[in-house]
């Protein structure tokens, strides 16, 4: 028996448009700081356009990096 994998998909809302939608790992992006204010995740609205940064506590970050979303550490010199 083979089994399908199917592409993970995470909810996401727009705080401009209001618009609410389902994005592929590919389309969002997460940086991971040192603290939990420069630890965040970022999209681009699929409806609006509009560049959307929300914070990734500690279970956002588990579920983004556990669904294959490209991660940057950001370290300071």
């Amino acid at each position: 028996m083979t089994m399908t994998r199917h592409p993970v998909l995470f909810r996401a809302a727009c705080p401009d448009c209001r618009g609410r939608f389902e994005l592929a790992a590919a389309a969002l992006r997460l940086a991971i700081g040192r603290t939990a204010r420069t630890t965040f995740y970022s999209f681009t609205c699929p409806e609006c356009g509009s560049a959307v940064r929300k914070p990734a506590g500690e279970r956002i970050v588990q579920l983004l990096t556990g669904g294959g979303v490209r991660t940057l550490r950001l370290h300071v010199g």
